[in-house]
């Protein structure tokens, strides 16, 4: 027997049923459903490689953002949380510094390591995001080299769940298992991670969803220095009554880039007008007192908004504590009010509701769960906004009405239930669970 099928074998032993399920959480049809994708994923990569070597099964988590809407790029505090929806790896190592990779539903990607210099013409590309990351192991003192590897991910492009932050952490993940002995520290994984998005992809993103998707479980996470303070916080809310549910509007976050460059550079515009280079370093109070000077400075009119979002910082900063606080207190109705409350800042303040005129999925969403969900739940838009989907808090008993609404108006598909994923990046060894 090769390889191969001792493996999909060992996929429906009673250890491997156990690590799926804490990956995965419990829900119905949950380990039949992975089951079936992972034997797929093997399958696949036995047609593509049929490697000899070992091969090795990678996962990274999507991520939820709760708290913290476009804070973390201004060094502020989020209240984030990995998700059982992943980006998934089967991968063989390579005698050579060739990188194959053959994703479900992508063009098959071929590069080589010898070259690891920023090429503007790959920016916004897969490739990028693969040089980006063995660039910076590479100078981190880590061993990269090549692989060959079948990749299938839950997380969708463009839909606000992160899954370009998904993919970097797999592929830092993938170097760690193959090359480095599974020893990368996951807050240095996420900076890895952020650095191939920030300057090989060209996306100015924050640390917030590398940082989510390497660490796992439900964090507050504050990034007002270089190494970023993490809290874990137990809390269930499936125990609670209320299931966490994304609607995906139908958007796509893909060509949205300048829509979001736009915020963290407005708000480190006002954060110059204090002799600052992030918000983090201004205080409320002094930024409330300096409006007048900030709006001679940036112009009258055009300087408006960035006082707004500069607002939506300060304000979502503070709520993030109360967020956690409510959390760890399980003043279940004081965290929602806030969840609302985030909501409103960012249609108000940050202004990332539309992109355009004709952008108003993601409002129509939000009108459908505040008429649904009013006193009863919370909602509020989801990741960096503009389009792809709302974050919603929905009681068990209105769940079946809930997600039967919004897909009448979205689609069939377009309701996630989510479950936190207590691990963030992992390496799912069949053989060891045995």
């Amino acid at each position: 027997m090769n390889q191969y099928a001792q493996m999909i074998r060992l996929l429906k032993t009673p250890a491997v049923m156990k690590r799926m399920t804490h990956l995965y959480g419990q829900r119905d049809g949950v380990l039949v459903q992975q089951t079936a994708r992972y034997t797929h994923m093997l399958k696949r990569h036995e047609e593509l490689f049929n490697a000899s070597g070992p091969v090795q099964l990678i996962s990274a988590p999507g991520r939820t953002e709760i708290g913290g809407n476009h804070t973390d790029h201004n060094r502020g505090k989020v209240l984030a949380a990995a998700i059982n929806l992943d980006t998934l790896a089967a991968v063989s190592k390579r005698s050579d510094r060739i990188v194959r990779m053959h994703s479900d539903g992508y063009d098959p990607l071929e590069l080589s390591l010898n070259d690891l210099a920023l090429r503007e013409e790959e920016k916004g590309t897969t490739a990028a995001l693969v040089r980006g990351v063995a660039r910076k192991l590479t100078e981190e003192g880590f061993t990269v080299g090549g692989f060959d590897a079948a990749v299938s991910s839950t997380v969708r492009s463009g839909s606000g769940l992160s899954s370009s932050a998904a993919f970097e952490v797999l592929v830092c993940a993938i170097f760690d298992a193959l090359y480095n002995g599974w020893r990368m520290d996951p807050q240095k994984r996420a900076q890895y991670s952020q650095f191939a998005e920030n300057v090989y992809f060209g996306k100015p993103s924050g640390l917030m969803d590398q940082m989510a998707s390497s660490v796992g479980g439900l964090t507050c996470i504050d990034f007002k220095n270089d190494e970023a303070r993490i809290e874990p916080i137990a809390y269930d809310f499936a125990a609670r009554g209320f299931a966490v549910v994304v609607v995906n509007t139908g958007g796509s976050h893909d060509d949205l880039t300048p829509h979001y460059a736009a915020i963290p550079q407005e708000m480190r515009e006002v954060a110059a007008c204090f002799g600052e280079c992030c918000l983090r370093k201004v205080r409320p109070e002094q930024f409330l007192q300096g409006i007048p000077m900030i709006r001679e400075q940036l112009g009258v009119g055009k300087g408006d908004r960035a006082i707004l979002r500069a607002a939506h910082f300060f304000e979502e900063n503070r709520r993030v504590d109360d967020m956690a606080d409510a959390l760890r207190a399980d003043r279940l109705e004081d965290f929602l009010a806030s969840v609302i409350a985030s909501g409103a800042s960012s249609a108000m303040y940050l202004q990332n509701i539309y992109a355009t005129s004709e952008s108003e999925e993601v409002a129509l969403a939000l009108m459908l769960a505040d008429q649904k969900l009013r006193g009863k739940g919370a909602w509020r838009i989801h990741g960096g906004g503009f389009a792809g989907t709302t974050l919603n808090f929905v009681p068990q008993k209105e769940l079946s009405s809930f997600v039967k609404d919004m897909s009448a108006v979205f689609g069939e598909h377009s309701c996630q239930v989510l479950d936190i994923r207590p691990e963030g990046a992992a390496s799912i060894n069949l053989f060891a669970q045995t």
